[in-house]
């Protein structure tokens, strides 16, 4: 599998999470946030709270379940990236916020793939 077609993938992957996300009364603020730690693949709001989501798509399990490739690692990159946008917001930084993994699984223009949604998983998961 090249890097071309996993970033393909992967951006499939994303737009299908945001799409969901938008049904389910998500607003999207921001898609791929880089920060000097990593990036945040989607940044939403709803109801006044504040989502940092982390896609993962797979178009099979030869590199095993979307789950499994957030480990201890990719959270403490992901918190770290959180906190560089929360400080970019100054006095207007919500104090309560939730990470949720998006597990997207299909090919490349699938019209219905399996969404999973795993909310608020928290710093349990560390």
């Amino acid at each position: 599998m090249t890097r071309g077609y996993r970033k393909t993938l992967g951006d499939w992957g994303e737009q299908v999470a945001s799409t969901y996300l938008e049904s389910q009364g998500y607003e999207i603020l921001a898609r791929n946030y880089h920060s000097r730690h990593g990036e945040l693949d989607l940044i939403a709001t709803k109801n006044k709270g504040l989502y940092f989501i982390e896609v993962k798509t797979r178009s099979n399990h030869a590199y095993g379940l979307g789950e499994e490739a957030i480990n201890a690692k990719k959270l403490q990159a992901m918190l770290a990236s959180i906190e560089s946008y929360l400080e970019s917001l100054g006095s207007a930084a919500p104090t309560e916020w939730q990470i949720d993994i998006i597990i997207v699984e299909g090919r490349k223009g699938d019209p219905a793939p399996t969404i999973l949604h795993y909310e608020n998983i928290g710093e349990e998961a560390l």
